[in-house]
């Protein structure tokens, strides 16, 4: 058992016969009133986010999960296939569970969240930054330079990122997971 005392980003909760992981979380204490606690969840089976505040020292139900390492070897019809690091155990995700699925390729490192009482896993996430390289662009055109200018590019993983104008084909760019925002580009 816990209470709100001990939410931070990242816990796992059993919430309403869910899996939520908190998203964000702020302490909020009126002037008048009780504190509260204000979040946002994610469910870990749907992939939904909902708001939901928590009066000041409600008890919550926390879930022990593992973060372990896996390497993503390939897609199927079934979904993703990933090996752990460790024991090179492979097990097969769904679609649904692979956050920026779009931005992952083969070889990559990766952490599955695993529900430590039942071995199940509940969610992959790729580190924050990934580099990749680009495979299609089209030429900026010269002079089309206001408001700091953007264009579509295509990278090897078939994502779809905005860059600026003076990425070309062959380059290869960091990009953020998380917000799919190209952040530099690398040698």
């Amino acid at each position: 058992m816990a209470t709100t005392a001990d939410i931070r980003n990242g816990l796992v909760i059993n919430f309403n016969h869910d899996l939520f992981q908190i998203v964000e979380f702020q302490h909020v204490k009126p002037g008048k009133g009780a504190a509260f606690v204000r979040t946002k969840l994610k469910s870990l089976t749907s992939g939904k986010v909902l708001d939901n505040t928590f009066n000041s020292g409600v008890t919550i139900l926390p879930v022990r999960v593992e973060r372990r390492k896996f390497q993503f070897l390939y897609k199927d019809e079934a979904g993703f296939n990933f090996m752990d690091n460790e024991t090179f155990d492979q097990i097969n995700l769904s679609e649904k569970l692979v956050s920026a699925a779009d931005l992952m390729k083969e070889g990559q490192e990766v952490e599955i969240l695993i529900n430590a009482e039942t071995e199940t896993p509940l969610s992959c996430e790729l580190p924050a930054f990934v580099e990749l390289e680009v495979t299609y662009s089209e030429p900026g055109i010269r002079g089309d330079t206001a408001n700091s200018p953007k264009k579509k590019v295509e990278v090897a993983t078939g994502a779809t990122i905005m860059v600026p104008l003076f990425i070309e084909q062959g380059d290869k760019i960091r990009v953020d997971t998380r917000t799919y925002d190209y952040v530099e580009r690398v040698k």
